[in-house]
């Protein structure tokens, strides 16, 4: 049997949304510890972004305590593509985007959830083999459009028009929770609140196909948002990407980093494996010592590890200390590129030059008396080191392999100046 009550600890985390049949699901858990549960993804990217961790997250949890997770990519449902969350009709892909996603997305899943008591499903191997005429004889026949239109999903998108290619998409995904739990006996499928219509429409196929006495059960996880009312998963440079080319593993570090103190007990509770006991003694740190921001510390930590690994923790730590301490000169040119990435930027030559001409011709320094003042002043630093002597030549070839000239002006104003 599971070690803990996962449902219990998933109701203090915050992360039950709404259940199909809660009490139901609650006797099954208490009488077996076989729960296989299921929860998909389209291909309609190369990577997932935070916003879509969050159920993936759950799925963990189901994992450490002792459940079977299955991950279903959809390369069958990713050809249409689901309306929720749309307002508008989505551009179809090519096969051959789908299936580069898939396999972009598949290594993600694997490097999250590693090998063992955990597979991963592709509804193109069941939905690809279905003809037009046995969809409508062997599922159609089941759903009644005014059910259908009724549902949300649907429902939003009627003023605009919705196409039939979409509006199929809730019997896909139905067709999906049947195979699934009639041939591999997943019982309970979890996703975001916005799926509550698709994952509901599963379970009464099930029960339609295989009668009302057949074990299926539905959880969705609460739609995030930030305090301040807006949706979770954006920084100010677009979404934060589990691909490390896409967001790296220092942006990633950052953004966890610099959490808002009403959020981040939250996104502890969500985000990372801590006990209870720690996310509360963590939680008392935000109300007592907010300035030390240990409760964002440890969140940056613990997700960063579970998304990058130790490597990519390592890293991001490493960066984030030598900016904060302005030791620049130990960082390695892709270290450069990651840490300076939203960085101001500008150009420069390779030639020699002085520096009060350097910092005026790269526009760092308004005017050539504002850069021998500040130079004088000890408020320039040429790839971290303090440079107070007018006459000082900056030689580009000199560090980070001729790339990168980095000047600092005052505490914190970093600029990047990149050598052509």
């Amino acid at each position: 049997m599971a070690k803990f009550d996962i449902l219990e600890d998933l109701e203090w985390r915050g992360a039950i949304n709404q259940e199909t049949d809660a009490e139901g699901l609650r006797d099954y858990l208490k009488d077996h510890d076989d729960l296989a549960l299921y929860c998909g993804t389209d291909p309609t990217g190369d990577s997932l972004h935070i916003g879509h961790l969050i159920p993936f997250m759950i799925l963990k949890r189901f994992q450490m305590a002792g459940y079977h997770p299955v991950i279903l990519i959809g390369g069958g449902t990713g050809s249409i593509g689901d309306p929720s969350g749309r307002k508008t009709e989505r551009v179809l892909q090519t096969a051959e985007q789908v299936k580069h996603n898939e396999e972009k997305l598949t290594a993600q899943m694997k490097k999250l959830f590693g090998t063992e008591n955990f597979e991963i499903r592709n509804n193109a191997e069941w939905l690809g083999k279905l003809n037009l005429i046995d969809f409508l004889r062997d599922y159609g026949k089941y759903f009644q459009v005014n059910n259908m239109i009724n549902k949300d999903v649907v429902a939003s998108r009627l003023e605009n028009g919705i196409s039939f290619t979409e509006f199929s998409y809730q019997i896909l995904q139905a067709i999906d929770f049947y195979h699934l739990n009639k041939d591999d006996g997943v019982q309970l499928q979890i996703g975001g609140s916005d799926q509550w219509g698709n994952i509901t429409a599963g379970i009464d196929l099930i029960h339609k196909l295989e009668g009302n006495d057949r074990k299926a059960f539905g959880l969705t996880i609460p739609l995030m948002l930030k305090a301040d009312g807006t949706k979770f998963g954006k920084s100010a440079g677009g979404a934060v990407w589990l691909d490390p080319e896409k967001t790296s593993p220092y942006e990633f570090y950052q953004f966890w980093l610099n959490q808002d103190d009403r959020d981040v007990v939250k996104y502890l509770k969500y985000f990372t494996f801590l006990s209870r006991e720690e996310i509360e003694d963590l939680a008392e740190s935000v109300e007592k010592e907010p300035w030390k921001r240990t409760a964002q510390r440890r969140l940056a930590e613990e997700v960063t590890k579970f998304v990058h690994g130790q490597e990519g923790l390592d890293e991001a730590q490493f960066i984030t200390e030598a900016l904060f301490k302005g030791n620049v000169k130990d960082l390695s040119v892709a270290q450069i590129e990651q840490g300076f990435k939203n960085a101001p930027s500008t150009e420069a030559t390779k030639e020699a030059k002085n520096i009060v001409d350097f910092l005026v011709e790269t526009k760092i320094e308004p005017s050539k008396r504002q850069a021998r003042e500040d130079v004088k002043n000890g408020a320039i630093y040429v790839n971290g080191e303090r440079q107070n002597d007018i006459d000082f030549i900056i030689e580009p070839d000199s560090a980070f392999d001729g790339k990168f000239v980095i000047i600092r002006k005052g505490k914190k104003k970093y600029t990047l100046v990149r050598i052509k």
